[in-house]
């Protein structure tokens, strides 16, 4: 069966007007599923449930399967209050991404358990499956051998999605780097992220780029790239890859996966292509079993 293409959760904080007119241009693209909705800082309210599900109106008409992604750390009655709204929308699926709101889902509704519920061996996807989870969404940092080995026992009626292309999410924390970044407490950030729109890249002392920060998330300064690694990922059984948002180039980024997916397109091409779309230097190493800031040339193997 061929792999579905998935667009994640925008991570970073976006003035309204572009959020409006990035999703505008994604109802056009070729891509199969959209995440909506603020996974990363509860303070960030541009958009608010009610305009997140006219977004998720207006893509459903376009012909998308959208889902509406939850935050990542629950801290306050109005974010368990969000999430209960999210859970009671009635109308679209909802991803998990901690275990409050795979509570409140659990065996009420199908939902996609997220990448951060740290779903890493059998027993525990068992678990979730028995749950009602319809799909989950591998951690970052596993390998295809792990995956592979994962999958030989995987439920039956659940799909595998993996992270395959953007800035890696690493972390979260209670304190907000980009506030303290610019020497301001959490509760007065000025909502500064909003000046990064692909977050704030930090250099070694070297002044190689390490990581990203974006708000209270951490991430990798490189992009993780696995276009080259669309075979293997098929061939390990993976449902459904997918693109996180950038805020430039994302329906590019969108056409070259479809390609290869498609077999209109090599890797080999398709990679050339994207070398100038990336906002930092790619990597893949994590796939490959090897530190995350690798890049790592696919193995003969993966394409056979």
């Amino acid at each position: 069966m061929e792999m579905k293409l998935a667009l994640g959760p925008i991570l970073y904080y976006w003035p309204r007007e572009k959020l409006q007119a990035y999703y505008e241009e994604i109802a056009a693209t070729p891509v199969d599923i959209v995440y909506l909705g603020e996974t990363v800082c509860s303070r960030r309210h541009v958009m608010r449930l009610p305009d997140w599900l006219e977004v998720a109106q207006m893509l459903a008409a376009s012909g998308k399967e959208v889902v509406l992604s939850t935050l990542t750390l629950i801290e306050s009655e109005s974010d368990l209050k969000t999430l209960r709204r999210i859970a009671e929308n009635g109308d679209f699926a909802v991803e998990a991404n901690d275990m409050g709101a795979v509570h409140l889902l659990a065996n009420r509704m199908p939902f996609i358990a997220g990448p951060y519920l740290n779903i890493y061996n059998p027993q525990t996807l068992a678990l979730i499956a028995s749950l009602g989870a319809r799909r989950w969404v591998m951690p970052v940092e596993m390998s295809h051998d792990t995956l592979q080995s994962l999958l030989l026992s995987r439920p039956a009626g659940i799909e595998t999605e993996v992270f395959c292309y953007g800035r890696l999410p690493l972390a979260f924390s209670s304190r907000c780097f980009t506030a303290r970044f610019h020497n301001l407490p959490k509760d007065d950030c000025r909502f500064l992220c909003i000046n990064d729109p692909d977050g704030k890249t930090m250099h070694t002392r070297e002044g190689k780029p390490f990581l990203a920060i974006n708000g209270i998330q951490t991430q990798s300064a490189q992009v993780y790239n696995l276009i080259g690694d669309l075979d293997s990922l098929q061939h390990t059984g993976v449902d459904v890859v997918r693109i996180s948002p950038q805020s430039e180039h994302s329906a590019e980024v969108i056409r070259l996966f479809r390609d290869c997916i498609d077999h209109q397109m090599d890797r080999d091409s398709a990679m050339q292509q994207m070398e100038g779309l990336f906002p930092k230097a790619g990597c893949n190493g994590y796939w490959h079993g090897r530190p995350g800031i690798e890049q790592t040339i696919p193995r003969r193997s993966d394409t056979t």
